[in-house]
């Protein structure tokens, strides 16, 4: 094969696939990037068998083939090069030259033959969605998602269309056991009977779903077997789905909560930010007092001393004291684009609740801390 491309396009194809590809030697293959050259173009493909990416950018091709080459070695180098047009091809035995300007690399590669096998998709099957709204509704849950690998079930994020007369409305839920965050937006009518059953995206999956969303833009997803499969453009990213069940979210989710503060949501995150300095490295424990048009928030270690700040906040319920990780609340306030936030709560040992004071589709819960 051989081809010749902008240095520009080759770093961006090589910089987008630099988190798909595996590190970890369980097979030398999977740290590579496949390069298919044909038609003008080449596509830059790259896998670790749970995730897949597959990148086409415009290139002078003079001779079609493909071939295999360490993907970090290969983007190091391409980075360093000279800003001129890159001549790339191969020899016998899998070696790669690679020449720009007066600089000239003989490479090692591997034949494509070893490379994972990346399936074609029908390009008819596909859902559009707001490219936007999908990151949106991301950044709502992916904070909650479980790092304990022996849950992996709870390893991403669960999202299920669910069926309404004007159209769907998509879900997204996300928990670690400690909290739960849940956010939902309108939609066009879905058909996939994946999504209307609800399908686990992996963690890593969700990260290049974030990185395909950047960009404002239309985001098209389909499935296939076990896996989902996103478009933007150009560039497809295949991930299989969590093979597990999810736990049923909507029994954690509190009815009975009738003590109700409302607080800005500034001056409650900033607070807390505060008030953590102080607190346990691990835990992060605040301890939050509630009186009549009052919130108290103190915290205390011993090795450093303690602090407390009294927030005005509504709220006319009963005394009431309860002990949170002030991390976990940090998180869901970031997400929240409104000025005023509400927190319900029903006593000092039950879950509170977390949402917009006006605004709809986003709820997160938070276990408390016990003492």
């Amino acid at each position: 094969m051989e081809f010749a491309i902008a240095k520009d396009n080759f770093l961006k194809a090589l910089q987008r696939v630099q988190g798909i590809v595996e590190n970890r030697k369980t097979m030398p293959i999977l740290s590579n990037v496949l390069i298919d050259a044909r038609q003008q173009r080449i596509d830059i493909i790259a896998t670790d068998l749970e995730v897949g990416m597959k990148s086409s950018y415009p290139a002078d091709v003079s001779r079609e083939g493909k071939i295999t080459v360490s993907a970090k070695k290969l983007y190091e180098i391409i980075k360093e090069l000279p800003e001129a047009e890159i001549s790339f091809s191969t020899k016998e035995n899998d070696w790669i030259v690679l020449r720009c300007g007066k600089a000239q690399f003989n490479l090692v590669g591997l034949s494509p033959e070893e490379f994972p096998f990346f399936p074609a998709v029908n390009d008819s099957n596909f859902l559009r969605l707001n490219g936007a709204l999908m990151r949106e509704m991301v950044e709502m849950t992916s904070f909650a998602i479980c790092h304990d690998e022996t849950k992996y079930n709870l390893n991403g994020i669960f999202i299920k269309a669910i069926e309404q007369d004007s159209g769907s409305l998509l879900r997204m839920v996300a928990t670690d056991g400690h909290r739960l965050s849940m956010a939902e937006r309108q939609i066009p009518k879905v058909n996939s009977t994946h999504l209307l059953n609800g399908v686990i995206f992996p963690k890593k999956g969700i990260f290049e779903l974030k990185r395909l969303t950047e960009d404002d833009g239309e985001i098209q997803l389909s499935f296939l077997d076990n896996s989902s499969v996103l478009k933007k453009d150009d560039t497809l990213v295949l991930m299989r789905l969590v093979d597990g069940y999810f736990p049923d979210y909507t029994r954690v989710l509190p009815t009975d909560n009738d003590k109700v503060v409302t607080v800005n949501r500034e001056d409650f995150m900033h607070s807390l930010r505060r008030m953590a300095i102080l607190s346990s490295e691990k835990f992060k424990g605040i301890v939050m007092e509630l009186k009549n048009g009052v919130m108290e928030i103190s915290a205390s270690n011993p090795d450093l001393g303690e602090a407390s700040e009294t927030l005005e906040v509504e709220y006319s319920g009963p005394d009431l004291s309860v002990r949170f990780n002030a991390r976990y609340l940090i998180d869901v306030l970031s997400v929240i684009d409104e000025d005023r936030v509400d927190m319900e709560l029903k006593d000092e040992l039950s879950p509170a609740l977390l949402k917009p004071h006006q605004g709809a589709g986003f709820i997160s819960v938070i276990m408390p801390m016990r003492v």
